[in-house]
């Protein structure tokens, strides 16, 4: 069916922005693709965030000299899907590669920083591992160095401070050996001086004064005589 000058006129716009956008732009035709590979082919794209479309030439055309870049699409053969990659500038053209192995799709060429790159150009890119491939690749290589490097620098650590430390544990208990001895020493003098058993030797006092109401009576019974 058909598109009106409307749809054609949203086609251009949104190409247009992705033309400005995207570092990278690759075209396949899908000439021969089925319904249900084209839908799995747009699923993919999607997991890794990269946009396709379909359009004709001349739109294509119009879309990318609005974004100031001069190409003829009609270079191209067949049937044009683009890609555009945004994260992964090589990722448009391995999801595309990918495909071509069990459909029709067919790399044509593409677009890299504005610049015109040939079918053989676009097929060893989408021959080279992904982004997260090559990052789990590097971080793989160096890794290894780096763990051997932390182990020895540990190693070392742990040598010097058994060598500087050894002689503080014998000095330790040394010192404090006397201030455990010395705290029950205040304890001791303390209790003496909480002694109850000096108090009743104070209470004797009362005891002596009981003979002095026994000396009055006696001087009362000469007086009668």
């Amino acid at each position: 069916m058909p598109k009106t000058r409307q749809q054609k006129e949203v086609i251009v716009k949104e190409l247009t922005k992705l033309f400005k956008e995207s570092p990278s732009v690759v075209f396949a035709n899908y000439q021969g693709l089925s319904v249900p590979q084209a839908d799995q082919l747009r699923d993919k794209m999607f997991e890794e965030n990269v946009t396709y479309l379909v359009a004709k030439k001349t739109l294509i055309n119009r879309a990318a000299k609005e974004a100031g870049i001069e190409f003829d699409s009609k270079q191209f053969p067949g049937m044009l899907g683009l890609a555009f990659g945004s994260d992964d500038e090589i990722a448009p053209a391995k999801l595309l590669g990918d495909m071509t192995k069990d459909t029709s799709l067919e790399l044509v060429g593409g677009l890299f920083d504005g610049s015109v790159v040939t079918q053989e150009y676009v097929v060893s890119l989408s021959q080279l591992p992904g982004r997260t491939q090559l990052y789990g690749m590097f971080v793989n290589v160096i890794n290894g160095p780096v763990s051997g490097f932390v182990r020895a620098l540990d190693a070392i650590r742990a040598k010097k401070e058994e060598e500087e430390g050894a002689p503080a544990p014998t000095e330790a208990p040394a010192e404090e050996a006397p201030k455990a001895e010395e705290a029950p020493a205040p304890a001791e003098e303390s209790k003496p001086e909480e002694k109850p058993a000096e108090e009743p030797a104070k209470e004797s006092a009362p005891a002596e004064e009981a003979p002095a109401p026994a000396e009055e009576p006696k001087v009362e019974e000469p007086s009668k005589e």
